[in-house]
């Protein structure tokens, strides 16, 4: 998952303020996606058009989106992750994944692992 610059780490704060139940769900998810990796399909995760960034979709009472990159065929990179309210994911979402995208991609370890 990533990790700031700085050593925050996002992605887990996000999923520790999420209800126990919806976190399950997640980690499921996050397994399937572990075991399957790019293989795995809609409606389980969703390629974002013009973008290097896949979504991972958690359905349910509340409908969690993670944003993540595929570096190899089962190693994945999570940037991002927010309940998604509206049928629209929101632009400032998807500028967040990009942004900490960005940041890994100026990580030289990123780097060599890409």
């Amino acid at each position: 998952m990533y990790e700031s610059p700085r050593g925050s780490k996002p992605v887990e704060e996000f999923l520790d303020s999420l209800e126990k139940a919806a976190r399950d769900k997640v980690y499921a998810s996050v397994e399937l996606l572990k075991e399957f990796g790019v293989k795995l399909s809609f409606p389980h995760v969703k390629k974002l058009r013009g973008s290097l960034l896949w979504e991972l979709r958690i359905l349910g009472g509340s409908s969690v989106r993670m944003f993540y990159i595929a570096i190899k065929a089962r190693r994945l990179l999570i940037l991002h992750g927010f309940l998604k309210k509206t049928q629209k994911t929101p632009g400032k979402e998807i500028e967040t994944a990009e942004k900490r995208l960005g940041e890994s991609y100026s990580d030289r370890t990123f780097a060599t692992i890409w």
